[in-house]
């Protein structure tokens, strides 16, 4: 059965232009370059890697804890922080969740939501992909709180920011086989459905319906 559009897209057409330019370059560089690291790397080591990556996203969320008045949320997302970041040799190893402080996932896309802004039409953004207005707002301030922007010496800024794009992508790659008939429709639905389910804490119904 075709896939079924469920999300409003009234830019369809530029953001599968978008989307399409996104896709080829994926294909011709990102991806074959993630496929490499995931290869070189051993996968303890790109567990460290992510795990540091998550630690230093700490912050962002304690912001956001706090901004939606989630209190414990925050008290426990700070205790995961200085835990990993001590005992788990900055971050390498986390340390936290083995002792049952659970990660949890805020960004400022869910805070505008948590206040009332709509989300607004899907979007695709050149390089950053599926989107929608409001979490297109909410990327800009994740990116002025993510402390990697504020390292002064851009020999270390610079790889850390790629490096923690290519651990990303290089997370997602058992995901890409199982995308199926329309690419873009399948990609949507299933960002559409993910962010539901983060601004609803979890409490949502099937959004997928036919798809």
């Amino acid at each position: 059965m075709p896939a079924v559009a469920q999300s409003p897209d009234p830019w369809i057409d530029n953001n599968r232009r978008i989307y399409a330019l996104n896709d080829f370059f994926d294909r011709l560089i990102i991806r074959p370059v993630a496929t490499t690291y995931r290869s070189l790397l051993p996968r303890f080591a790109r567990q460290g890697v992510g795990n540091f990556f998550s630690n230093v996203d700490e912050i962002n969320v304690f912001v956001n804890d706090l901004l939606q008045l989630k209190l414990g949320h925050a008290v426990s997302d700070t205790g995961r922080f200085v835990l990993n970041s001590t005992v788990g040799l900055g971050g390498f190893l986390d340390i936290a969740s083995s002792v049952g402080l659970d990660k949890n996932e805020e960004d400022f896309g869910q805070t505008l939501a948590f206040w009332g802004v709509g989300a607004g039409p899907y979007l695709v953004l050149p390089v950053f992909g599926a989107s929608n207005v409001r979490d297109t707002f909410g990327l800009v301030l994740d990116t002025v709180f993510n402390p990697i922007q504020y390292y002064r010496e851009s020999a270390l800024r610079y790889p850390l920011l790629l490096l923690e794009e290519l651990d990303t992508r290089a997370a997602y790659l058992a995901l890409d086989d199982l995308v199926v008939g329309d690419r873009y429709l399948f990609i949507r639905e299933a960002y559409v459905q993910r962010r539901n389910f983060l601004v609803k804490d979890g409490v949502v119904g099937d959004e997928f319906g036919a798809f």
